[in-house]
């Protein structure tokens, strides 16, 4: 379950990777940072399901929160870079559907993280399900984005990504909040 939401959401950022560079969107270049780092947090928490150690899986969980909050710190930077440097974005309909490629990607993960941390009775992978199944209505707002741009609010974009930012910040409390009643 681990390999499998690797793959999807690996499939789901090099999607995003081709319409980010079509688009230039700010707010899917959050989503896009966002969901590789997902993609890669697979690999500890594979790791620590592989070895069957609750301390490598305490670790792995670590490494999520990290992976996330680091994601989130990109992604603020990117879109305060675009406030103060605006860029014109091309591709709208393109960069919407990415939104619905994103949202997609992260149900299936979350749906393969949550069943499988039921089944081995993981915090680490439930908090990862739950974080994947928010990250779904975060890839929403890059057809926010669109919308608003396309109805000549040029802005959108960066403030849909602080947006975005902001949620990935929660959704980063949120993990270690459940990692860490998880170690006592």
């Amino acid at each position: 379950m681990v390999a499998a939401s690797l793959a999807v959401l690996g499939t789901t950022a090099v999607l995003q990777l081709v319409v980010f560079a079509l688009s230039g969107s700010v707010a899917l270049l959050s989503d896009l940072i966002h969901n590789a780092g997902d993609a890669l947090t697979a690999i500890p928490l594979g790791l620590a399901f592989v070895a069957a150690n609750r301390r490598w899986e305490r670790w792995s969980g670590n490494a999520v929160v990290a992976t996330i909050f680091a994601s989130a710190c990109v992604a603020a930077y990117e879109a305060i870079n675009r406030i103060v440097h605006p860029e014109p974005l091309d591709h709208l309909l393109v960069l919407a559907v990415a939104g619905v490629i994103g949202f997609a990607g992260n149900e299936v993960a979350a749906w393969l993280r949550l069943r499988g941390g039921r089944r081995l009775d993981s915090p680490a992978l439930t908090a990862d399900g739950h974080h994947a199944r928010v990250d779904g209505l975060v890839s929403l707002g890059v057809i926010v984005s669109a919308v608003g741009v396309a109805a000549g609010i040029e802005i959108a974009d960066p403030l849909v990504s602080l947006a975005i930012t902001a949620l990935i910040l929660r959704i980063t409390w949120q993990a270690w909040l459940t990692i860490r009643s998880a170690e006592d």
